[in-house]
């Protein structure tokens, strides 16, 4: 059974809510989440893991932009 963790998403449309994600063997989230839209994964928003120690969070997914 692989470990998973709830991620926060800053920025774009999905400001504010949360994903959860599966770790690696490594024990980190994947790299980027796509957040789908109503539109699928052609107009999804791309969001990029940082750590947030700022905010006394390990992870965050930051927005960057739309895939398209």
């Amino acid at each position: 059974m692989a470990s998973t963790m709830q991620i926060p998403l800053i920025g774009g449309t999905a400001d504010g809510e949360t994903v959860t994600v599966e770790l690696d063997s490594n024990g980190r989230p994947p790299l980027t989440h796509h957040h789908l839209g109503p539109e699928g994964l052609a107009h999804a928003q791309i969001y990029e893991l940082q750590s947030d120690d700022e905010h006394a969070r390990e992870w965050v997914y930051t927005f960057r932009g739309p895939a398209a």
